[in-house]
């Protein structure tokens, strides 16, 4: 069973979903405005290993993931301008070019990182409807009001708003920066945007849609409740995102939509630590920003930046070096080489009970290392020693194989679907039967001219295995 830490709860529990054997799973996704870069690909990586994890315990799940085009601004909270708006100014662009261009680059980018594309993708512009009709029930619940600027969200008729995430609401503070305007008919705060009216510092903002309270366009947060409960329902099983969507983003999206339903909103929160670059936050003025692309120009394949993330627990902060990146790529070449060097397609010997005693140790370990919330660094220590033991092949690639379902390596890839050809196998079996009639001499001829043919034999315990030479 699986055992995931619950930010909510803040303890590991036992995870059940709430309609085995499906589960519902919403990830945060890109606000699309710039480019993805390799923190981003931690907390993706992590969101697919737990879903490669569900999946392996035989969970059906349905990935819902957001793609933030439009209300996300420069703050967390209602502050700056629109990140869109900024995107596009920069580029040149219209706000529909920029959103376009940087989700292909977000998707494009988290392929390279082998992330299974979610079941469900959608963006906050094509759902304005499900998002005013939230907004609509939360008015005529009482839990928000309409001013000249905004309609936004009474923190202070959300009971519980104060307790989220272990959060106070009398400590809750909103940072408000010189010379940036902030909601002036704000009656706490706290209280966030809901519906963003064209008015004022927004009279011109280029993405915009009718609604109840005017003209204008959706708040950041109001867009991922609306989108979840559409796909997953009014209570669903996992949210995940970034330990930065903790003190804002987070409980804004839990009182929002337990106000509008009156029901729990999600039963286990998830949240990724970030990643460093040379001990220091990532940014783009430090001149540590670096994308998927600027792994490959360096010579590194982006998987070996998967096996870097695997490398810390998701929940601990993770500091990235081009050396350290140097040190997993040097890893994947050498698990990629020994994989390479074996095949399923040697005949099997019949196993000891001692052999398969020991293969489902380790199988067994594999599991409680991913199942032990997600504890990928043991995972990974289990599938070296598998490497290293004396397992035999064919044993040792299914289980390897069995092992990257989950990893995501694609090791499978690198065997290059190796197959001996008729000829090589029938002269293997000819030297057995010349080694079993201890005609050595002979066997050992047969062995050259095996190996004049590109191919090498290996006598082991279990029997002789014929592989491919690697040049």
């Amino acid at each position: 069973m699986l055992q995931l830490y619950n930010t909510f709860t803040k303890k590991v529990e036992a995870f059940t979903p709430m309609s085995p054997p499906n589960v519902g799973m919403y990830t945060c996704g890109m606000t699309v405005y710039d480019y993805a870069h390799i923190g981003h690909g931690r907390k993706y990586t992590g969101d697919d290993i737990l879903r490669r994890v569900l999946t392996r315990l035989g969970y059906t799940v349905t990935h819902v993931q957001n793609v933030t085009d439009v209300g996300h601004l420069v703050s967390d909270a209602d502050e700056g301008e629109d990140k869109l708006e900024k995107g596009a100014a920069k580029a040149g662009k219209t706000v529909w070019e920029v959103a376009n261009f940087f989700t292909k680059h977000f998707y494009d980018s988290m392929d390279k990182l082998n992330i299974l594309r979610p079941s469900i993708i959608c963006k906050a512009t094509d759902h304005i409807p499900e998002q005013t009709a939230l907004i609509k029930k939360l008015v005529e619940k009482g839990y928000a009001y309409d001013t000249p600027e905004a309609v936004y969200f009474d923190v202070t008729k959300f009971a519980d708003y104060g307790t989220l995430f272990g959060q106070s609401l009398s400590e809750k503070k909103t940072a408000v920066r010189e010379g940036v305007r902030t909601g002036q008919h704000k009656r706490h705060p706290a209280d966030f945007t809901l519906w963003f009216k064209r008015v004022g510092r927004f009279v011109s903002h280029t993405m915009h849609w009718d609604s109840p309270w005017g003209d204008g366009f959706p708040g950041w947060h109001i867009e991922c409740s609306a989108m979840a409960m559409r796909y997953l329902g009014e209570t669903f099983d996992i949210h995940t995102g970034g330990i930065d969507h903790i003190p804002v983003h987070h409980p804004n999206e839990i009182a929002q939509s337990e106000a509008a339903t009156g029901k729990p909103f999600v039963r286990f929160w998830v949240h990724h630590a970030f990643l460093k670059v040379d001990a220091r936050k990532m940014s783009k003025s430090l001149g540590n920003f670096h994308t998927i692309e600027d792994v490959e120009k360096r010579g590194f394949d982006p998987l070996s930046l998967r096996y870097f993330y695997m490398t810390a627990h998701y929940r601990k902060p993770l500091n990235f070096t081009w050396e350290a990146l140097e040190g997993t790529q040097n890893s994947l070449k050498e698990l990629r080489l020994f994989v390479s060097r074996i095949t399923s397609d040697v005949s099997r010997t019949i196993l000891t009970q001692e052999k398969l005693k020991k293969i489902d140790d380790v199988r067994k370990r594999f599991d409680e290392a991913i199942t032990d919330d997600l504890n990928m660094p043991q995972a990974l220590a289990v599938t070296w020693e598998l490497v290293k033991s004396n397992i035999p092949s064919p044993d040792k690639y299914d289980l390897l194989m069995d092992f990257d379902e989950v990893l995501g390596l694609d090791l499978r890839f690198m065997n290059y679907e190796v197959r001996i050809p008729e000829e090589i196998t029938n002269l293997a079996q000819k030297r057995e039967m010349l080694r079993q009639q201890k005609k050595f001499d002979q066997a050992d001829e047969i062995r050259k001219q095996i190996e004049e043919k590109g191919y090498l034999v290996e006598d082991a315990s279990t029997g002789s295995i014929v592989k491919k030479k690697i040049s």
